[in-house]
């Protein structure tokens, strides 16, 4: 049971289980402390952008960001994934463009990438069983996400 909360860890497209396991990883989390975290992140944030983009574009945003994210991982590395992290960085990354006006990169955004980044590239030095490379896909898709769509709200 376990299996399915986590992403695959090889690329395995005629698995049918590959395609679920590409979604409900973001499901799966280490801990009680792992979950609230990314809840958190989430129920905070969720709302505002709901408003923004809409409950369906919301929903593509986060299942492009988790199957691109866990085919990636299946892609570069050979280990599973699981949380929401990558969700919760997609989110937050992609909320700083939700008072964007002509194509311009605002001023949050510019703070929160070099913030989000520097710590996620400090933190890749450390051995732990924390992947920064989702939380980097995630927030590279969502701010991917907000600026090719600023344009268009």
């Amino acid at each position: 049971m376990v299996k399915y909360f986590s992403s695959p860890a090889h690329l395995s497209f005629a698995n049918p289980y590959f395609y679920l396991r590409s979604v409900s990883y973001i499901t799966g989390h280490g801990n009680w402390n792992h979950l609230i975290g990314n809840m958190m992140i989430i129920l905070l944030v969720g709302p505002l952008l709901e408003e923004k983009y809409g409950s369906g574009k919301l929903l593509e945003m986060v299942l492009l960001t988790a199957i691109s994210t866990a085919v990636l991982n299946a892609f570069l590395f050979s280990d599973s994934l699981i949380g929401g992290s990558g969700i919760a960085f997609m989110l937050i990354l992609l909320s700083s463009f939700s008072n964007i006006k002509s194509k311009e990169i605002p001023l949050t955004l510019i703070v929160i990438a070099v913030l989000y980044i520097g710590g996620e590239v400090a933190s890749s030095v450390k051995i732990d069983n924390i992947s920064q490379f989702s939380h980097l896909a995630g927030g590279f898709v969502g701010a991917s996400y907000g600026f090719l769509r600023s344009g268009k709200n």
